[in-house]
């Protein structure tokens, strides 16, 4: 299984930015698909974002459409989440996932096989 390790959370003001990176390794990460969780305190983990192999494809959770964007980097082995005009909702520990296999709108946490130890994000309001 692929390796996951999250960065970039942090403490922003509303309506600000952040940049999530998550880098991959033991796997060969051209092959999985990559997602974005989100787990706020007292709530289930809940998907944010998704992108194929190439990066040709992606998917939101209506939540963040128009404001987050997914993208990878296969040559680094790296999956990014860009956020901007960031809300309070937003606050919550943020995980990378991984799934190998074809691409498609896989939005429950048990479709992925590998996870990273996540990232806080908190926003103020």
């Amino acid at each position: 299984q692929v390796q996951l390790v999250e960065s970039g959370g942090g403490l922003v003001q509303a309506g600000g930015s952040l940049r999530l990176s998550c880098a991959a390794s033991g796997g060969t990460f051209s092959r999985y698909v990559m997602g974005w969780f989100r787990q706020a305190p007292g709530k289930e983990r809940e998907f944010v974002a998704t992108i194929s192999w190439s990066g040709g494809s992606t998917y939101y959770a209506d939540s963040v459409k128009g404001r987050f964007t997914i993208s990878r980097d296969n040559a680094k082995n790296t999956v990014y989440l860009q956020m901007n005009n960031l809300k309070p909702e937003d606050t919550a520990v943020y995980y990378c996932a991984a799934r190998r296999g074809t691409w498609g709108r896989y939005v429950s946490l048990y479709e992925y096989d590998s996870w990273g130890q996540g990232t806080q994000v908190t926003v103020s309001s």
